[in-house]
Parts: C-alpha cells; sequence; structure tokens
C-alpha cells in the first residue's frame, strides 16, 4: 500500500485524531478557546476536553462542524478522511494567503470610535456570534449611527462632537449590559473603482468594528483579505 492508497483511506476519527483537528481548525482562523466556544455555542470547559482528546458527544461534534461551516453538521460524526501533514500544510499556507491577521483592540468608549470613523473610508463591521434579537438590534443602530457620522463629521463643530461622543457610548454601554463587547481593528487597503481593469486602485482606510461575547475577547481575528466593505 502506497502512502497516496492511505491518505484515502476513511474512517471515524478517535478522540485524539478530533483534537489535532479542532485545534488547526480553530487555530486556521486565530480563534481562541473562548472565542470557538462563544462561535459554537459550547462552554470553554468543553473546547478544552476535546482538544484534550476526550471523549466527545455527537451533539458536541455538531456544534463544532456548525462552528467551523461544514457544510454536512454529521461531518465530524462519519468516517473522515484524514490529511497527510503536507495536506495540512498546504490549507494553512492557503488561509494565510487569503486571509490577514489584526490585532483586536479594545473599543470602549464612544469619542473612541467616533476619531476612528473619522480617519476610515469605509468598514466592515459584524457580530462574531449570534447576537439575541435585543443586542443585534443595538449592535445595528450603533453602525448605522457612526456609519451616518463619517459621512459628514466634518460638517460638525467640536463642541458639537460631544453629542456625537455621548450617543455611541450609549449604544456601548447598552451592548455591553447585554453581554456584548466590541473590538476594533484598521487596515490599509487598495480599492479599485468601476469595473474597468487597467483602473488605478487607490488607497483607503478600512475600520472593522467587531461584537464578541463578554469576557471572551480575542487577541487577534483574522478577515478575508478580499471581502465586501461597507462604504
Amino acid at each position: 500500500m502506497n502512502t497516496t492508497e492511505h491518505a484515502q483511506q476513511t474512517r471515524l476519527l478517535t478522540p485524539a485524531e478530533l483534537a489535532v483537528c479542532i485545534k488547526m481548525f480553530r487555530e486556521m482562523r486565530q480563534w481562541s478557546q473562548e472565542q470557538l466556544a462563544a462561535i459554537s455555542g459550547l462552554n470553554v470547559r468543553t473546547i478544552q476536553r476535546v482538544e484534550q482528546g476526550l471523549s466527545a458527544s455527537l451533539d458536541t461534534r455538531r456544534a463544532l462542524a456548525r462552528a467551523f461551516e461544514f457544510e454536512d453538521i454529521d461531518a465530524l460524526n462519519k468516517p473522515f478522511s484524514i490529511p497527510s501533514e503536507e495536506e495540512f500544510k498546504a490549507e494553512k499556507e492557503k488561509f494565510d494567503r487569503e486571509h490577514v491577521t489584526l490585532t483586536a483592540t479594545p473599543l470602549t468608549t464612544g469619542k473612541q470610535l467616533a476619531k476612528l470613523a473619522e480617519s476610515c473610508t469605509m468598514d466592515l463591521s459584524e457580530p462574531a456570534f449570534e447576537l439575541t434579537r435585543e443586542a443585534d438590534e443595538t449592535f445595528a443602530m450603533l453602525v448605522d449611527y457612526f456609519r451616518d457620522y463619517r459621512d459628514c463629521a466634518d460638517a460638525y463643530s467640536e463642541t458639537q462632537k460631544f453629542e456625537i461622543y455621548d450617543e455611541m457610548q450609549s449604544h456601548i454601554d447598552a451592548l455591553k449590559a447585554l453581554g456584548v463587547s466590541l473590538r476594533s481593528a484598521t487596515r490599509k487597503v487598495q480599492v479599485k473603482w468601476g469595473l474597468e481593469q487597467d483602473s488605478k486602485p487607490m488607497p483607503a482606510s478600512v475600520l472593522y468594528v467587531v461584537a464578541f461575547p463578554l469576557g471572551k475577547e480575542p487577541e487577534q481575528f483574522a478577515t478575508p483579505k478580499s471581502a465586501g466593505i461597507r462604504l
């Protein structure tokens, strides 16, 4: 039996093999155990047990499959093709080519967000986990508000801006009361306007505002290098 044939064999993952896969999938996305727990709906202790090679229930494996966006949520409960070390490396390199890792800076004040909005020409703002309806609406209101401010910030005097800071702060505080913490990052990009292939790319600054579970915020997060960005 050659190596290729061996790599093509499929079987159920052992708990130890599942541990290696889950840790690899998590680290490829630059997620902490706390972030994976929040996204999957599991608790951190369960994630730790899985990554220690202890047994995982059918529902736990399903939750992890959903978190990693498997098309089949029962994929981890079925015979699995075990990738080789070379395949692991190739997948990691592919992920690194397609994503950029950003430092997640705590976003705690309205003034901080207003200044970020002033300095960036576009944004990509979204929750990193499933929010409650109330939290989802509050986050949406905050995003709408700072986008409106960004578009007309030059029209405000320095004194008038304090009202903006207070309004943004009220939304940030409301999110915190609902168990939601905000992290921000900025990134320089080159943007092409229009559909012409020979159009010259223009420099732009992108603001990322991401919602995480309070107390489970990562130090970094990964985002696609190419993505839809709100002007």
